[in-house]
């Protein structure tokens, strides 16, 4: 009996939730993404881009793809890139604009934009992240984009260390292809990073908070949101260093709920984060009836607001962001 309440203790303690806390951040915030993380990552990017300088989005279509159906989602916005019609995106994103349900469009002509898709991606075809392309193409300078499709990676986070063979999918969505994919998008937002070695270890901490309080109106899981997320804070940004803000959105089947906190430990970040003074806060999604692969909400469960600064994950996200700024 005793053992036993040794062991409950203990997994209580690994599994304790702390407050997010507020650093010492500047104002350069970026995003990226993973297959619906990506779409998500987009989402924030387009909607908070007074505040977002720069996105990074791995195997995902563009702004409002899903137009708030789910068939659309894993059909044209997945497999059928023909059947995605820009010029009509671009209106919506527009309307939203002049309605201030996002930050105006001009916001994102300085941005810098990374763009991923594996050339054996199955999952999200190239063609659909092509699509992506072509909607940031009407907005952001075209010297500050970098597209990426010419790696075999099947759908997945592709790392230079971890994951599963490159060319083929696994349970974790992350692939080992000896391409560093989150050095590569956080430098090419940023600029000028030191890229660490494929043997690099940690000297920060990845802390598990409580997402919790960022809902008011339902509980986080209501709207498709685990309780608690993940942030990684090197030891310079924990010592007062002004350190920059990332926030790494995972993809379906990724998040704590399914992997613990295997994305967010092996997906890259963390090492590219202890090198170069940045924080990366990792928020949590999970499944619900609606959304049974814990997937970010891309296409309207969770509000027909989904896709600007009204949605409720939206809104939950952008209080966490401004929590560690302490602006919330």
């Amino acid at each position: 009996m005793k053992g036993y309440l040794l062991l409950l203790a203990l997994f209580s303690i690994c599994n304790a939730q702390s407050r997010l806390g507020s650093y010492n951040i500047d104002s350069t915030i970026s995003v990226s993404g993973i297959s619906s993380g990506a779409y998500m990552a987009n989402q924030f990017h387009v909607a908070q881009s007074k505040k977002v300088i720069g996105a990074a989005l791995f195997a995902g279509g563009p702004y409002y793809c899903a137009s708030g159906s789910m068939l659309t989602a894993t059909n044209a916005c997945m497999k059928l890139p023909s059947s995605i019609n820009v010029n009509s995106l671009k209106s919506q994103t527009q309307s939203y604009a002049n309605s201030g349900l996002i930050d105006p469009v001009s916001n994102l002509a300085n941005s810098k934009v990374f763009i991923f898709s594996g050339s054996r991606d199955t999952v999200v075809v190239p063609g659909v992240v092509k699509k992506l392309e072509e909607y940031y193409l009407s907005y952001v300078n075209s010297g500050n984009i970098r597209a990426v499709y010419d790696i075999p990676v099947e759908h997945g986070m592709p790392t230079d260390s971890y994951g599963g063979t490159c060319g083929s999918t696994n349970s974790e969505y992350i692939n080992n292809c000896g391409y560093n994919g989150a050095y590569e998008a956080l430098n090419q937002i940023y600029g000028g990073l030191r890229k660490p070695s494929s043997s690099a270890g940690l000297t920060g901490q990845l802390i598990l908070y409580d997402q919790s309080e960022y809902f008011k109106l339902a509980s986080a899981g209501t709207y498709g949101m685990d309780t608690a997320g993940y942030v990684y804070i090197p030891s310079s940004c924990q010592s007062g260093t002004r350190c920059r803000l990332h926030i790494a959105f995972h993809g379906c089947l990724q998040g704590r709920e399914k992997l613990g906190d295997r994305y967010a430990r092996n997906a890259g970040y963390n090492q590219v984060a202890d090198l170069n003074n940045l924080i990366i806060l990792y928020p949590q999604a999970k499944s619900n009836f609606s959304n049974p692969n814990g997937c970010w909400d891309w296409w309207g469960f969770s509000s027909y607001a989904y896709a600007n600064k009204n949605g409720y994950q939206m809104t939950g996200v952008e209080r966490m962001m401004l929590r560690t700024m302490g602006q919330y």
